[in-house]
């Protein structure tokens, strides 16, 4: 089905919708149209290809009747194209011939090798350019889609190398001067897709086998050229029209192929070109973000976007070929803070969901060695936990905390409600366990005997020391800030809560010794700093005022 507003409409009552099918002069000259392009294509490529398999002919004698067929085709569509009636025609006829033309030199350069590769290209650009400038100058999309998707399409049927690869550039790269000058979102479609399509397989067959160095550093050339017409000509056309989507999405499938090369590669190798590639998209989208230099670089909102996407996906991809199991939260939250930092101090919700989504990620990569069962058995702690699990820890509850105060920053939380009180107990609730993974690995990593056991009691301490302070943060702003005072005391409480379940249901089964006696003896002493303050907290805030105009007289 042809979409609808490719092609002018053609004037004449018989095209109503109350009109028979077979009366629609206009959708069954179009429908035909198209077929015939495909279907003279086709022959086309028969008699390069074809042809040549089979030994009919010369070369010569192939190569000049393609030539000539192209050229009488352009020629007739050019006078067609000028009658009354004869936009449809003479457009499929010069699309025709141009994209044929197209593939006659696909075929002299990767067939016969009548052309140096270069020279092939340039050959190539030229006519590309030509049937695109025809087409500006008719003012029709449908000449320039033609043109590019019939040249696109069928290339892969006269070549499969290398070459294919730099003649599908050619053609996207060709078209990003007629996007600046013409609102055409069907060729932002058949200019990249073709492309990234055709290099994707070409990477995947390549990861699969065992190819030479030098055909995987053409596939990530190609990759990298691809990429860079992208970016390069999506900044340049929504800085035109701000509103142009397709451009934006354009650039987004034509990121995909680099995305996917760190598979050619070993693991470090990949780690770099996918660092590298993070880097930078990274930094395209950090531009718009930074006042003096958006204004200087002026990075479309949609374009940076995408970028950050890609980017996260790039950054990740380098996550995983630098680390191990043991170590990759680490990069995880590393990131993640990274993130929530950036989005907290631009209240961007868009960052924190990157954020958040590399948070989620690093905590199901910190379960694999870290899970209760570790936490809770001593001989699977031992075994698994040291100083990675340490420090992934740390920097989990710097996440946490980070999260937490971005969250408050973005728009939409509203301060002291029920959103605000949920974050507080996920926080806690996460916190709790970050803190006791922290506590028992840096005791297991120590190598001391009762590593496991002190790494718990200094958890249970450090629990019920945190809901003592945020109890007395509370009572401290209960006659200032009702709200936060209620956020602080409900999370103080519910620490509190978890500390003396720990202490009785974990602590007084597995530590032995001074080590629980200590636990005991701190907690009880937390309790009853917490349970005095409280109680006097709320005596006075009961007490009458006194007027100092009561005072007694003597």
């Amino acid at each position: 089905m042809i979409p609808p507003g490719m092609w002018p409409p053609v004037r004449g009552g018989a095209g109503s919708a109350r009109t028979p099918w077979w009366q629609q002069e206009g959708m069954i000259s179009r429908v035909l149209a198209v077929a015939g392009v495909g279907v003279t294509l086709i022959g086309v490529v028969m008699l390069l290809v074809l042809a040549a398999q089979a030994g009919f002919f010369g070369e010569v004698p192939r190569v000049v009747a393609g030539v000539v067929f192209s050229a009488v085709l352009v020629g007739v569509g050019v006078r067609v194209f000028g009658r009354a009636g004869g936009r449809v025609g003479g457009i499929s006829l010069a699309a025709t011939g141009i994209a044929g033309a197209y593939l006659d030199v696909v075929a002299v350069t990767a067939i016969y090798g009548w052309l140096h590769s270069v020279v092939g290209l340039g050959v190539a650009l030229a006519v590309a350019a030509g049937g695109v400038g025809l087409a500006m100058r008719w003012q029709s999309q449908p000449l320039a889609v033609l043109v590019v998707a019939g040249a696109a399409v069928l290339s892969p049927f006269v070549t499969s190398e290398l070459v294919l690869l730099a003649f599908l550039i050619v053609l996207q790269l060709t078209c990003v001067p007629v996007q600046l000058a013409r609102d055409w979102p069907l060729l932002h479609v058949v200019r990249t897709v073709p492309v990234a399509f055709a290099t994707l397989v070409a990477i995947a067959v390549a990861a699969v086998g065992d190819p030479a160095a030098g055909r995987v550093y053409w596939l990530l050339t190609a990759a990298v050229a691809i990429a860079l017409i992208g970016l390069v000509g999506g900044v340049l056309v929504v800085r035109k029209r701000s509103g142009d989507i397709v451009a934006a999405l354009a650039f987004a499938l034509s990121a995909v192929p680099l995305l996917a090369a760190p598979a050619l590669f070993e693991r470090h190798s990949a780690a770099l070109v996918a660092g590298i590639y993070a880097a930078v998209l990274l930094a395209v989208a950090a531009l718009s973000m930074v006042p003096k230099l958006r204004e200087l670089v002026r990075i479309p909102k949609s374009i940076a976007l995408v970028a950050a996407i890609a980017g996260a996906f790039a950054l990740l991809e380098a996550c995983l070929g630098v680390t191990r199991v043991s170590t990759l939260p680490i990069a995880l939250f590393l990131a993640a803070l990274c993130f929530l930092g950036v989005a907290g101090q631009q209240r961007s919700r868009v960052t924190a969901a990157f954020g958040a989504a590399y948070t989620m990620v690093g905590v199901m990569a910190y379960f694999v060695t870290v899970t209760p069962e570790a936490l809770a058995t001593q001989p699977i702690a031992q075994e698994r936990m040291g100083i990675s699990t340490a420090l992934g820890a740390v920097l989990a509850l710097a996440v946490i905390a980070t999260g937490v105060w971005c969250a408050r920053r973005l728009p939409g939380m509203t301060r002291g409600s029920t959103d605000e009180s949920t974050l507080f107990v996920v926080a806690s609730i996460a916190g709790l366990y970050a803190v006791t993974a922290a506590t028992v690995s840096i005791g297991i990593a120590t190598g001391a005997t009762d590593g496991f056991i002190i790494g718990h009691s200094a958890a249970t301490i450090i629990w019920m020391a945190a809901a003592t302070a945020a109890l007395l943060f509370g009572l401290r702003k209960l006659s200032r800030s009702a709200a936060v005072a209620k956020l602080a005391l409900g999370s103080g409480l519910l620490v509190t809560a978890a500390a003396l379940a720990k202490l009785f249901l974990f602590d007084l089964a597995t530590l032995d010794g001074l080590v629980r006696v200590a636990a005991f003896l701190i907690v009880g002493v937390l309790l009853l700093l917490a349970g005095t303050r409280y109680a006097r907290a709320f005596a006075e805030a009961g007490a009458p005022k006194r007027n100092p105009d009561d005072a007694p007289t003597s």
